[in-house]
């Protein structure tokens, strides 16, 4: 494979853990990926990251590293990693320099979908259930967006306030997948923060789960971020 970078590594967001990128995973390994997927425990900005940098010290040579929605601050901390070639963001937070999620979601535009985040209990975040398919699956095979509501991963406050030091992104090459149907993150701000990145940038029809719904699309640009295009 005459691939820049044969490594992919892949860090999930908030709420879900990493079986979701089971088929972007797929069609990655099909055309000679090595690809590693990152389990945050997403209780701290900090302990994610800290997870990350163990799967790159283990990458064997220079990896794209991937975030999808709270995993874009993961990336953007971690990012600076000497074996990270390139970022990737997959509908995702892509924060400067002392910002955080929550500093992102502060203000969001007028008209924006509201997300169905419950109150924090003991510190921790969950999506109404009920609510969490449309808001966040809405592409998705209706059994799997319930799946993935009984099986939501409790978020951290303490990792939607983790601020980002030094962004990789200011030093790292960046692709960005904008999901223009999502109802989490508001397409305007994902443009917004791709723009700001000097990402370069595909716009893909697609819920907040584009990447478990549109896999191949996914991949698509991890490879193309791979291959420096």
């Amino acid at each position: 494979m005459s691939a820049h970078a044969r490594n992919v590594v892949l860090v999930h967001g908030g709420f879900v853990d990493g079986s979701g990128w089971q088929g972007v995973h797929d069609a990655l390994t099909r055309d000679g990926y090595h690809v590693s997927i990152v389990q945050n425990p997403t209780l701290s900005l900090e302990g994610d990251v800290a997870a990350t940098r163990m799967v790159l010290d283990a990458q064997d040579g220079p990896a794209v590293l991937v975030g999808h929605s709270y995993g874009g601050a993961v990336i953007s901390e971690a990012g600076g990693h000497p074996k990270v070639a390139a970022l990737v963001y997959i509908a995702a937070f892509a924060p400067d320099k002392g910002e955080s999620v929550s500093t992102l979601i502060a203000d969001p535009p007028p008209g924006a979908p509201v997300p169905p985040i419950l109150p924090p209990r003991d510190g921790f975040l969950f999506l109404d259930r009920e609510k969490f398919a449309d808001s966040f699956a809405a592409d998705v095979p209706a059994e799997l967006a319930a799946f993935m509501a009984d099986s939501q991963v409790p978020w951290g406050v303490d990792a939607l306030d983790g601020a980002v030091s030094e962004p990789a992104w200011r030093v790292r090459p960046s692709w960005y997948l904008v999901s223009t149907d999502d109802r989490m993150i508001p397409p305007p701000a994902q443009r917004a923060m791709s723009e700001r990145a000097g990402s370069t940038v595909v716009e893909v029809p697609g819920s907040h789960s584009v990447y478990v719904a549109r896999p191949d699309a996914v991949a698509d640009l991890i490879k193309q971020a791979a291959q420096g295009r």
